[in-house]
């Protein structure tokens, strides 16, 4: 194993110490590292918090900022931030209007966040779900939550930002998941780097279609195919579990899992636009780049969410993160 680190136990902390010296401007750091949050709050707004493993960067740390997120807790690698993280960053961004948690369904990340909520007054959640690749896996009851959820703190958030109240943001983070759909595929493992090796084996000439973000097994472990080829399953996979409602205007959103070159990513995204344009999906809002990964793992996952007026408004609307910056 070959990664930049000083000591294993310290990789989170020194990270996260140079991620917010780096975004000063926009960023501070909670007591004990228990979350990153925006350096200047807006009174009177609902917070918006989400939270995870590391290991995905720059999901979550780098979406903290103007018309995203309020506050973001990073756990370790791999696990789930704890609790009184969640209700420490909560007390921490709440200035009168509520907040809202947007939790991708993994067990951990369900119950932590729960267990938050239960603790404080005035917090709804959105759990976002839109990984068609398995119903269940060994960190989900029912569907994993993936690159979607981007999307979703993206659209949630413009609206946050344009003072909209806990309900009716609880309500549109409900629609905009169930607009999104996702899968991934993967070429080679990551390593987290306590365990020092690859989290799952795989030969040179294979993939393995439908893969977590925590490299947990999809729906089958498959020769390496062409682009076209592995597009065409993918983007069939979503069209088919979308159904009806795969028609019309489209985000189309390709995220690499760390390991994956923008080249690559751009392939994909010309051989999944194509199909998508195929069977009456019109993209009118593209993202692609590395923004929900997996360490240094290489693939991808594509993200189709279906569009209406006031979705790709808010969409469009301006933002200022770490990781995503357009129309300030």
């Amino acid at each position: 194993m070959k990664k930049f680190m000083n000591a294993v136990d310290t990789v989170l902390t020194e990270s996260l110490d140079g991620f917010v010296a780096a975004h000063a401007d926009i960023l501070t750091l909670g007591d004990e590292h228990k979350f990153v949050r925006r350096r200047t709050l807006r009174p009177g707004k609902v917070a918006l918090i989400s939270g995870g493993g590391s290991g995905h960067e720059p999901l979550h740390g780098g979406f903290v900022g103007h018309g995203m997120l309020d506050a973001a807790c990073p756990g370790q690698v791999f696990t789930s931030p704890t609790p009184d993280q969640m209700l420490a960053a909560a007390q921490a961004v709440d200035t009168g209007a509520g907040c809202l948690f947007i939790v991708k369904n993994y067990e951990g990340d369900v119950m932590n966040f729960d267990m938050a909520a239960e603790m404080s007054d005035g917090i709804q959640q959105v759990v976002t779900n839109d990984d068609v690749a398995v119903e269940n896996s060994s960190y989900t009851t029912g569907r994993r939550g993936v690159a979607g959820t981007l999307v979703v703190e993206k659209i949630v958030g413009a609206a946050a930002e344009h003072g909209l109240a806990l309900q009716v943001l609880k309500t549109l983070g409900e629609r905009v998941n169930a607009a999104t759909r996702s899968m991934g595929v993967a070429l080679t493992s990551g390593t987290v780097p306590a365990a020092g090796k690859p989290t799952f084996d795989i030969g040179d000439g294979e993939m393995e279609f439908g893969v977590g973000i925590h490299g947990e097994p999809g729906r089958r472990r498959d020769t390496l195919k062409s682009a076209d080829a592995i597009a065409e399953e993918i983007c069939t996979a979503i069209l088919g579990d979308l159904g009806d409602k795969a028609k019309g205007p489209a985000l189309l959103f390709i995220n690499g899992f760390g390991g994956t070159p923008l080249m690559e990513l751009y392939l994909m995204y010309n051989s999944a636009r194509k199909i998508f344009e195929k069977h009456g999906v019109t993209i009118i809002r593209s993202l692609v780049g590395s923004y929900v990964t997996s360490l240094d793992m290489a693939g991808c996952s594509i993200t189709l969410t279906m569009l209406d007026d006031e979705m790709t408004g808010w969409w469009d609307a301006p933002v200022h993160t770490a990781a995503l910056r357009w129309g300030m």
